[in-house]
């Protein structure tokens, strides 16, 4: 079955057949998804889609395009939602010099404060970094590095920066953009990585694969980006799904 390890259905895309789409997902052999909040509303929708939905779980964390929305009374808030049962993971957060809407010190900032949360929970992250490689791998290496279980969501960057950090056992997330044409980068990464450490990611309702490219994209479309990995790695369609689900599990402590 298909683990969807970083989907976002608290998004506005999704408001008016959420629920049906939902419901849907078992007979599109979507076994189970983890939604990502990544502003404050984002997170408190995501707790309460986790308690709602059997296959659904959740990572709270703040979007470093999100992180001016946070202060220490909300920090406070965050740090009490990671205690859900059903909460998984610290995330997204991280670094992002692409949109850069917020001061790069700000991001920074709350990027450490949210790894010392992570840290003081022991919970396993989900980085954003976009266009910003050295300063999210620096800031990582100064919080402790390896001590750290950690998945590099929508990886974007080259081989060698995949290496350093599948060197410290981290995960990298894997999606939508393996099947496009100008993806070749991201190919390269796939075909160099190790398949224990591939998670399969849909970050709907955004970057739908190949042929739904530019639609809304939803879990059940992670068949097409499964598909990629198998023509990559030589595998049969089914000993991917089964890695990758066993990947997210382990990842998610599930």
């Amino acid at each position: 079955m298909i683990f969807d390890s970083h989907a976002h259905y608290d998004a506005e895309a999704f408001h008016q057949d959420r629920d049906s789409l939902l419901a849907s997902m078992r007979e599109k052999n979507v076994g189970a998804v983890v939604n990502v909040g990544s502003s404050l509303e984002g997170a408190r929708a995501t707790v309460e889609l986790a308690r709602r939905w059997q296959m659904v779980y959740g990572a709270v964390g703040i979007h470093p395009s999100d992180v001016g929305d946070l202060n220490e009374e909300a920090f406070q808030w965050l740090s009490q939602a990671v205690e859900e049962e059903k909460v998984v993971a610290i995330g997204e957060i991280g670094l992002d010099y692409y949109w850069d809407t917020e001061p790069r010190e700000t991001q920074k900032y709350w990027f450490r404060r949210q790894l010392e949360l992570a840290r003081e929970k022991d919970m396993p992250v989900i980085i954003h970094s976009r266009e910003a490689a050295q300063d999210t791998l620096e800031l990582i290496r100064e919080a402790g590095g390896p001590a750290y279980s950690m998945v590099i969501h929508c990886f974007s960057y080259s081989v060698e920066m995949a290496r350093e950090y599948l060197n410290m056992g981290y995960y990298l997330g894997i999606g939508g953009v393996l099947t496009f044409k100008n993806g070749r980068k991201l190919k390269e990464v796939v075909d160099y990585m190790p398949m224990d450490r591939i998670l399969l990611e849909t970050d709907c309702p955004y970057l739908s694969p190949v042929p739904f490219r530019g639609k809304r994209n939803d879990s059940s479309m992670l068949v097409y980006v499964a598909e990629e990995i198998s023509k990559i790695k030589g595998l049969d369609m089914e000993q991917v799904l089964e890695a990758t689900w066993n990947n997210a599990k382990e990842f998610y402590r599930l």
